[in-house]
């Protein structure tokens, strides 16, 4: 055994932790399964976990959670020698404060072996399941929320249901050896950035089970629970930097702790006909509909967060809080969400919405956090709609302008190209990226590319590329971006 191994985190070293740091205050030998996590990522484990180590210390020890990564074995590998521990780092002006989280007990990869995530998500004693698998995840076209019927991998589990890929097809199969042997449906819980999560997860799985037989579409459309959630928390990329820091603290090394701010929040439907955890009492809050909290935290953080991080990495800028101190951008968020985006949000009764958006900015300049614009800006193609686009689809309704959204849109459009400013590639990560490349390959001009993205139907849907209003101002702000530059543009509209 190396020196490394002797000092990594694990059950067997978690009594050499400092007493500052927090650990699992539970028998995780008593924890019994009772989630199966989708798309084990950051930021699960720095959300959900954390609310459910909490439950677990309080007593209700059926709610562990098993996870699976549907991809990569990265995740598996760094935790099962932790024995499924890792720690998450809390960070902001005032310092770090560290807590181990115990609540995932085994993590699964479905492309090693897609029965043993069956046969556990098949478990009577799962009653949940819930995904943090990204937009992209859902294998759905994101201008209609619908299923992408030609997306590989759902033409591979429609032709081969019993060893899927996708997580709609594990869900589908599931329920089906479920009501085979007489089990009833666990909960689908979307923990996505998507508008009426529950509504889209619904939507595609329905759809998908339709494909493979009508009377099991109905079955599901019938039978299974699919509450919407809004979750709230900014969770950067872990670096090695992190990794040593975490190491420093706390005495053992971690190969995969977490990073994140002191807030977080999670508003949830409460449909759970199977049962939940008493997720409350560590302060979920549960209401009758979710719609108002969705809307409001896509457009107002999630659709400031894509702009900043698209007008901020064409700027020179690697991370959201320099985004913020730079010059003309706190005042272009600012204006964006009082004038162009507050108007848009259904009356949330009782809800301080000023302090709200005062908070959001303030979570933005964070610096102990280094989130960069780079790992926000990713698979914009997946998020533009719904964080942008039906924002300024509400907008148009309103007959009301939206300049800075527009800019927000035409910086996306600007990175997407893969070219900087000063002519260096960009690594675009995009679902899209070959096919944008390919349409706007040798369009320099801000008309020639505006044509060109918005050929992208399952973006911009049938509505948009033939509105004028939003042709032009997008085409305005897109001319704008490669006349003055990314920086210069956004001084320009912050006021």
């Amino acid at each position: 055994m190396t020196l490394n191994e002797q000092n990594r985190l694990s059950e067997g070293t978690l009594q050499r932790l400092p007493k500052q740091v927090e650990q699992p205050k539970y028998d995780r030998t008593q924890v019994r399964v009772g989630i199966v996590h989708l798309g084990i990522g950051a930021f699960h484990r720095a959300h959900q976990a954390v609310y459910t180590d909490s439950i677990l210390a309080g007593g209700e020890n059926s709610w562990g959670i098993l996870g699976v990564s549907l991809r990569s074995s990265d995740t598996r590998d760094a935790l099962e020698p932790q024995d499924g521990l890792y720690t998450v780092a809390t960070r902001d002006g005032g310092g770090d404060s560290f807590h181990v989280i115990g609540s995932i007990g085994k993590v699964l990869v479905a492309p090693e072996d897609p029965q043993a995530v069956l046969n556990a998500m098949v478990d009577p004693e799962v009653r949940i399941v819930s995904l943090t698998v990204t937009e992209k995840g859902y294998c759905y076209s994101p201008a209609s929320a619908s299923l992408d019927e030609n997306h590989a991998d759902i033409v591979h589990d429609l032709a081969h249901p019993a060893s899927p890929r996708s997580a709609i097809g594990f869900i589908v199969e599931a329920l089906v050896r479920r009501r085979a042997n007489g089990t009833d449906p666990f909960t689908l819980l979307s923990c996505d950035n998507l508008p009426a999560n529950g509504e889209t997860l619904k939507r595609v799985v329905t759809r998908f089970a339709e494909l493979r037989d009508a009377d099991l579409g109905h079955y599901i459309r019938d039978k299974a629970a699919f509450p919407s959630t809004m979750v709230d928390r900014i969770v950067p990329a872990t670096t090695d930097a992190d990794r040593a820091t975490v190491t420093e603290a706390t005495g053992l090394a971690d190969a995969w702790p977490i990073m994140t701010e002191p807030f977080t929040q999670w508003v949830v439907e409460d449909h759970f006909p199977s049962g939940r955890p008493a997720w409350e009492s560590v302060g979920v809050t549960f209401v009758a509909d979710v719609d108002a909290f969705e809307l409001m935290k896509l457009r107002l953080l999630n659709g400031s967060h894509s702009t900043l991080a698209y007008l901020g990495y064409l700027s020179g800028h690697e991370t959201v809080s320099d985004v913020m101190k730079a010059g003309g951008f706190s005042a272009l968020i600012a204006a964006m969400m009082d004038k162009e985006i507050t108007p848009t949000l259904p009356p949330l009764p009782g809800f301080d919405l000023g302090t709200y958006k005062a908070e959001l900015r303030e979570r933005f300049r964070n610096s102990a956090l280094r989130h960069r614009t780079w790992q926000i800006a990713m698979d914009g193609s997946q998020k533009l709609p719904q964080r942008l686009l039906n924002t300024i689809r509400k907008r148009l309704e309103q007959e009301q302008p939206f300049d800075r959204l527009a800019l927000g849109v035409a910086g996306w459009m600007r990175y997407a190209t893969g070219v900087d400013e000063n002519g260096r590639p960009i690594d675009v990560r995009d679902p899209l990226a070959n096919e944008i490349r390919q349409r706007t390959a040798g369009k320099a001009a801000s008309g020639e590319l505006l044509e060109a993205y918005l050929g992208l139907d399952q973006i911009f849907g049938q509505d948009l590329p033939t509105n004028n209003t939003f042709r032009r101002s997008v085409g305005d702000a897109l001319e704008m971006l490669l006349r003055e530059g990314a920086a210069r543009a956004v001084v320009q509209l912050g006021s």
